[in-house]
């Protein structure tokens, strides 16, 4: 009776175990650009044990940019987007698709804009109506910059569409395109051995330093419909930015996923991307984007007040 009674507590045990594992929520991600720190959240957090905890799984799709996330999220192939470029979600939000802001991604930004180390190029204000600079993909938060660099300064120049840091870096060091963009730790190693130089970061642009450049999104059927779920979400990605910032095994389990050492890792975070940066609760220069976005022809006009409720949905902390 004894071992029956120990017995029957196991298998009982065994299945809260397997209903627990059963009910956790399953959330499909599209992230752009792997490996840099500011859209590592979801990936750390997954690796501590963090989403796991909140009963969520995640499912992760890396893409070349704020573009393809986006895309991601309108057709309904994944639930939430990291990294879309705010002026994208702004253009495609006014012509009807299906997509809110939940947090916000990125308030300034870490990225580059680098030539290869025998370039003429000495500082952005020295290009030409030919020359040809690089962002990741149309209506990423890179295309946002580079549009940025052009009004600001005053230039002309081609801006092309070249990917992820990766993907831009052999055109650009082969004299396909003469100035490249990364974020990172892409890049480090080429700089470190004097193979490029960098020209620009995306904070010269001075409305860039306080505005919400890039965003997580979510389909707007999932918003509608899944609100607890995306409370949870949130709720976890909250205590994986904290952990990032409090932790050394943070560090540690950035370094692995991103191929880097921990000494880098640390550089990275320290002296890139401040806590402020990738904190999700508050969209920060919303007048500001707009105008930008009114400027590059992204939307016809501002949103008003209750387009902007519509839009941005940011759950409240717990």
């Amino acid at each position: 009776m004894k071992n029956r009674t120990i017995i029957g507590g196991l298998m009982a045990a065994s299945l809260m175990g397997s209903a627990g594992t059963a009910a956790a929520e399953t959330l499909k991600l599209a992230i752009g650009q792997r490996g840099n720190w500011d859209t590592a959240v979801a990936e750390i957090g997954q690796r501590a044990g963090i989403f796991k905890k909140h009963g969520l799984d995640l499912e992760t799709l890396y893409t070349q940019g704020g573009g393809e996330t986006q895309q991601a999220v309108i057709s309904g192939s994944v639930e939430i987007g990291v990294a879309a470029g705010t002026l994208g979600v702004l253009g495609a939000f006014s012509k009807g698709a299906p997509v809110r802001i939940i947090g916000s991604q990125a308030t300034g930004a870490a990225d580059f804009w680098y030539v290869p180390a025998n370039s003429k190029i000495q500082k952005l204000q020295d290009v030409t109506p030919e020359t040809t600079i690089a962002y990741s993909t149309n209506g990423s938060s890179t295309n946002s910059v580079a549009l940025g660099f052009l009004d600001q300064y005053k230039l002309k120049a081609k801006l092309v569409a070249t990917g992820s840091p990766s993907a831009t870096f052999t055109p650009v060091m082969s004299g396909q395109v003469d100035v490249g963009w990364s974020s990172p730790p892409f890049g480090f190693d080429a700089l470190k051995e004097g193979k490029i130089r960098i020209i620009a970061r995306a904070n010269d642009v001075e409305a860039i330093r306080t505005q919400s450049i890039r965003t997580l999104i979510a389909n707007a059927r999932f918003v509608d419909t899944q609100k607890k779920v995306l409370s949870t979400f949130m709720a976890a990605y909250r205590e994986a930015v904290d952990f990032m910032y409090s932790s050394d095994e943070a560090l540690k389990i950035y370094a692995e996923f991103a191929g880097t050492d921990v000494a880098t890792a640390k550089q990275i975070r320290d002296e890139f991307f401040p806590k402020s940066l990738i904190d999700p609760d508050r969209m920060s220069g919303m007048d500001q984007v707009m105008a930008d976005a009114v400027t590059f022809k992204a939307i016809s006009k501002p949103l008003d007040q209750e387009q902007l409720a519509k839009l941005i949905q940011i759950p409240p902390r717990q």
